[in-house]
């Protein structure tokens, strides 16, 4: 049997992909379960799933008619000599939604195009960031022609596509043989194209049940429950940040722990943004989940996030981290980490009558402990 992992992804057979979001919602929120049967794979929550994605099949009919090129025209793929047929190629093994300053450096080459040539040789870096943002394989080449340049030429420049990660979203020990992941899909207009996240648009059109999704599991040993089923634990997830925190729960459910669990949620809308609100209502009730706070922005003049649900109850916070309790975030590294963070050693600083310095000196001493821990991205 073969050895699946990271090189050699398992074909998960899709059993279920439904949308969390309620009609009416700004966003689309996917929650896929996979089967694992076959895979040998298993994991703990706070894992990832990986999975290998393709590329947008209009993308790619849209590069081939830009560049007249044959898709059935075979090309080397890599420094191993491997060959592909070019539409396959850049269906399946090239990243061709994301430029670097290498790919536009080395594309000025096969074209006279002056535009590109003071962009690559700009002392100012910002520039060329600039034009990178928000811009793919396509605008670069519709942009700077015309090219002398094969299609072996060009995809030369290329990467191998990068697999995406995403929090395990479920315990093995509530559903032997099934991964669930829980994705946000990603899609916006720039330079007046329509844009899609490669795999979450991938997940939310192309990948019905029955279909399969090629997987790996990528272990995380930074972010996990505690040891002791008795410790307390408290979890900030907002939107999918929700995803390793049901596999918490899920596993704490299972194993009947004595540790009390609490869970600031937070979203959009109440109405049609309260991921898994069901199952969080039914863990309240049956006592699993001790506490649930949750923080929807859109729902009040003002808008609420999860930091503020956490001052709100700041001495009960400090009160569990006194006691021992694991504090994890997961989520949007860019702003609502940082938010908390600062939310948390706030909390310490005024509620522990300490100096800032202090708080978060006590802060670091939680992380060395493991006892502060972040699933970020």
């Amino acid at each position: 049997m073969p050895e699946y992992s990271r090189n050699n992804p398992f074909p998960a057979k899709v059993l279920k992909n439904i949308n969390l979001n309620h009609e009416g919602s700004n966003k689309e929120t996917r929650h896929i379960e996979l089967s694992l049967e076959g895979s040998g794979f298993s994991y703990v929550p706070g894992d990832a799933l990986g999975i290998v994605p393709e590329n947008d099949p209009e993308l790619v009919a849209e590069l081939l008619a830009e560049m007249q090129w044959d898709g059935e025209q075979v090309i080397t793929i890599n420094k191993k000599g491997d060959t592909l047929p070019l539409k396959e190629a850049l269906t399946t093994y090239f990243e061709i939604t994301l430029l670097t300053k290498k790919i536009l450096q080395q594309a000025a080459e096969f074209t006279e195009s002056e535009e590109l040539k003071v962009l690559v040789t700009s002392e100012d870096a910002s520039q060329i960031k600039e034009y990178m943002y928000g811009r793919d394989l396509l605008d670069l080449l519709r942009e700077f022609g015309p090219w002398k340049a094969s299609a072996q030429d060009i995809t030369v420049l290329l990467r191998k596509t990068p697999p995406r990660l995403y929090s395990i979203a479920s315990s093995l020990a509530a559903h032997p043989n099934e991964v669930h992941v829980t994705i946000g899909v990603v899609r916006y207009n720039s330079y007046d194209r329509d844009r899609k996240g490669v795999c979450s648009v991938q997940c939310a059109e192309r990948a019905a049940e029955g279909d399969t999704l090629p997987i790996f599991i990528q272990p995380n040993k930074h972010f996990h429950l505690p040891e002791s089923e008795e410790t307390d634990i408290i979890m900030v997830g907002p939107g999918t940040g929700i995803a390793p925190f049901r596999s918490f729960i899920e596993e704490r459910a299972v194993n009947k722990v004595s540790g009390k669990t609490w869970l600031f949620f937070g979203d959009q809308y109440s109405a049609t943004d309260f991921l898994y609100q069901d199952e969080l209502e039914k863990y309240q009730e049956e006592g699993v989940l001790t506490k649930v706070d949750k923080a929807f922005s859109r729902d009040t003049e003002q808008k609420v996030y999860v930091q503020h649900k956490m001052l709100e109850n700041s001495k009960e916070v400090y009160q569990w981290l006194q006691d021992g309790a694991y504090f994890y975030i997961c989520g949007d590294k860019e702003y609502m980490a940082k938010d908390v963070h600062e939310t948390l050693i706030s909390i310490i600083e005024e509620e522990g009558n300490m100096s800032r310095e202090e708080a978060e000196e006590q802060l670091a001493a939680m992380k060395k402990e493991k006892r502060y821990q972040r699933d970020v991205y």
